[in-house]
């Protein structure tokens, strides 16, 4: 089983704009995928989506079994601010002695607070994510500076040793790509079981594009591989 967050950056988007990703994924895995709507910014600030998060987690362990799902057999998966949530989900889970996921795929994770990393600059104006919308979208969610800096959302910076074997993904032409390969960097630190992979030519939100964007479709076998693998 999968437990699957959705991106937007804690503010927009919903379970349809990710559905082709997850789709990919089911397909290439054959797992059963749960899908997360959490609660977002800026009605719900931070951090009720992280909360959220954590919660849909143990009520897929807790009812796995009423789909035909193997409660000893979850992963998750997140993109960008679902990313983000996914490496939280697996910190939640290690320090309130939950069920760890025996996999994490983070997929240009959202993991620090700092705008100024070689690839916000370098991709300041990208499309379609770029620095002034991250900027807007720390605003909508977080309560303010002090929320930035926590682990839950500067992952960088948090204690990651004892997460599951991680698989990150990033694109090149993505302000977030400097933050995915940091997080690997500090993950393979810690002592993570880590492996990274960055996908030349593509932009934030390729990943779900493998039906036009071959690198997706690279990233998707990547990802599908290592799930089976943990999920044998």
């Amino acid at each position: 089983m999968v437990v699957y967050y959705h991106g937007g950056g804690w503010v927009i988007a919903n379970l349809d704009t990710y559905d082709a990703s997850v789709r990919g994924l089911v397909e290439k895995t054959g797992a059963i995928f749960v899908s997360v709507a959490y609660r977002q910014g800026p009605e719900h600030k931070y951090p009720t989506a992280h909360n959220d998060s954590f919660a849909a987690y143990q009520w897929v362990l807790k009812n796995a079994a009423s789909f035909k799902g193997d409660p000893q057999k979850v992963a998750v998966v997140g993109e960008s601010a679902g990313g983000n949530l996914a490496a939280t989900v697996s910190m939640m889970a290690r320090d309130k002695k939950v069920m760890l996921p025996k996999h994490e795929v983070l997929v240009y994770p959202i993991a620090g607070y700092d705008l100024n990393t070689p690839s916000y600059q370098k991709y300041a104006q990208a499309k379609p994510l770029n620095k002034p919308m991250m900027a807007w979208f720390f605003e909508n969610y977080l309560r303010g500076a002090a929320d930035g800096k926590s682990p839950m959302i500067s992952l960088v910076n948090a204690n990651l040793k004892g997460l599951p074997p991680t698989t990150i993904i990033t694109a090149e032409i993505d302000p977030l790509m400097s933050d995915g390969s940091m997080l690997a960097d500090k993950m393979k630190a810690a002592g993570v079981p880590t492996k990274y992979q960055n996908y030349d030519g593509v932009t934030h939100e390729f990943f779900g594009m493998a039906a036009v964007v071959p690198q997706a479709g690279q990233a998707q076998d990547m990802a599908a591989a290592e799930l089976k693998k943990a999920l044998q």
